[in-house]
């Protein structure tokens, strides 16, 4: 799990640089490279598949403007980047003739799913919701008045040793707002995913802002992780 989530961490800050116009992106592969790299990346070759990855930035940023206003564009970018890593991963060129064609679906997909759980979102209650406050006048929310056997599912997840160190490290290098900022945007510890307006909303601060932090704490874990591109 940790080896995908610092390669996810990885394509988001290259595709924050292209998309910020502080790089331009780099070529599609022409029919020759692609088919080398993808035999490269049958071998198991790591850099063949970052060179996939990176060439076919282009399509995320693309189809995420196709569905994207200028209040969710970061996220979609940030969404359609785990389905173009997926699509690298899964791409079989004995069942599909064409890389572009199979990545672009496997974003599109992504996509879609994601904008479906925001608008599903806005209909639900959550465990982790407010709902008053108890004899002390501590907030309370529906998981503290759960019965305790429902935590099991929570606890497979949160304590798995990937996601612990990943955590550890987080509130090790990060101050209390922006793990705040991180847990919410990506859903970590079992929390509500928010988007950038939202937890904007809740802290009382702009958008802008809020996608400043992201950026920067990005950066602080890539730099925790030694995620340059050569590893």
């Amino acid at each position: 799990m940790l080896n995908i989530v610092f390669e996810w961490l990885k394509t988001v800050m290259l595709m924050a640089g292209y998309v910020s116009g502080s790089a331009s992106f780099p070529k599609p592969l022409t029919p020759e490279e692609e088919t080398k790299y993808l035999e490269l990346l049958s071998q198991g070759d790591e850099n063949a598949k970052n060179i996939l990855i990176e060439r076919n930035l282009r399509l995320v940023a693309h189809i995420a403007k196709k569905y994207s206003d200028e209040r969710n564009a970061e996220d979609l970018i940030s969404i359609g980047t785990i389905g173009l890593i997926k699509g690298i991963r899964t791409f079989d060129a004995g069942k599909n003739k064409k890389l572009s064609s199979y990545v672009a679906r496997c974003i599109e997909n992504e996509v879609l799913m994601y904008l479906r759980s925001i608008r599903k979102q806005r209909s639900e209650v959550y465990i982790d919701d407010g709902i008053g406050t108890d004899k002390e006048g501590n907030n309370m929310t529906l998981a503290d008045i759960l019965p305790s056997g429902d935590d099991d599912i929570a606890d497979t997840v949160s304590d798995s040793i990937e996601a612990k160190k990943l955590y550890t490290v987080m509130k090790r290098v990060l101050t209390q707002t922006e793990y705040y900022i991180m847990a919410r945007r990506y859903g970590l510890g079992c929390t509500k995913r928010l988007t950038q307006k939202e937890i904007a909303d809740h802290l009382g601060i702009s958008r802008s802002y809020v996608s400043r932090i992201e950026k920067k704490c990005l950066k602080k874990l890539a730099n925790e992780f030694n995620i340059d591109g050569s590893s």
